[in-house]
């Protein structure tokens, strides 16, 4: 059976209003154009759906049972479709990027593209680390300490790691030199484990013997614990400048670690040049890249 939406959703709205004139005006057709796709209807299901009087009509029994069925169903239909085309006139763009690039580098810099483009959409999807990679967007910019496999990778920028605290504990320790690390706990990222050990060869620390060494799932999580003196945090930069200009951390060592570690843009699809997505893209290397 072959029942056209048309009709569905005429016999929807006559049997709201009971009247083919009403639905006929709703509908942009005549009353009789109504009439003839209800009762196309009425043969395809196989009973009468209205009893028709002379200046009215009223459903039937069956018809009552019939709208309350068929009513729910074509509203949602109608929702979607409204849905759909909303999102055909207004394209949305999704892209994934770690959450501290976005606190820090992004957002603040995100009303620039968003005021030249009033009627692009962006969904954001923040993530805490490059194992959650099942997260479906056009776009991606991801830290990586190799170049990562996509459609079409671009390089942004490399980062290092400066060893931070707040301006308390700086007071504290600052002046015990390296000894300060075996004093206070050291603090970084899971998916670095050994970034502290790493930091202590290069600046050539003998006998390198932490007191404690806590980890946090993101980047977020480690610039605030030393914000909060916590303890010693291995922050990066350029990402948490911002940080260090309103006071909130404080470089304890001048010595950096300097990794392959680095920032990339990805394009997970083919981008037809001139589009809104290129466009994005285009925007993003030209504000991120070094």
């Amino acid at each position: 059976m072959q029942t056209p939406i048309r009709g569905l959703r005429s016999f929807c709205i006559a049997a709201k209003c009971l009247s083919f004139k009403h639905a006929a005006s709703q509908l942009f057709l005549t009353p009789s154009a109504v009439s003839h796709q209800i009762k196309q209807l009425e043969e395809q299901i196989g009973f009468t759906l209205f009893e028709r009087q002379t200046r009215a009509i009223k459903l039937t029994t069956s018809g009552k049972k019939f709208y309350n069925a068929v009513q729910p169903i074509i509203q949602e239909l109608e929702a979607t479709i409204g849905r759909f085309t909303a999102t055909e006139e207004n394209k949305t763009i999704t892209i994934t990027l770690p959450e501290f690039f976005a606190s820090e580098l992004f957002i603040p810099k995100l009303s620039v593209w968003t005021e030249a483009n009033p009627t692009i959409n962006l969904q954001l999807e923040t993530v805490k680390s490059a194992n959650q990679t099942n997260i479906p967007a056009e776009l991606s910019i991801v830290l990586a300490n190799g170049k990562p496999n996509g459609s079409i990778v671009h390089e942004l920028f490399p980062i290092r790691y400066a060893p931070a605290c707040n301006k308390s504990l700086y007071k504290k320790w600052s002046s015990l030199g390296y000894d300060a690390l075996k004093e206070v706990p050291l603090i970084l990222h899971q998916s670095r484990p050994w970034s502290w050990h790493q930091w202590a060869d290069r600046v050539d620390i003998e006998d390198f013997d932490p007191k404690q060494i806590i980890q946090f799932d993101s980047m977020f999580g480690v610039a605030r614990a030393a914000q909060q003196g916590m303890g010693i945090a291995l922050v990066p930069l350029p990402m948490s400048k911002s940080w260090f200009s309103e006071q909130l951390l404080v470089k304890l060592f001048d010595h950096e670690l300097v990794t392959n570690d680095k920032y990339f843009l990805i394009r997970h699809e083919n981008i037809n040049e001139g589009s809104e997505l290129d466009s994005f893209a285009s925007w993003i290397k030209q504000e991120f890249s070094l």
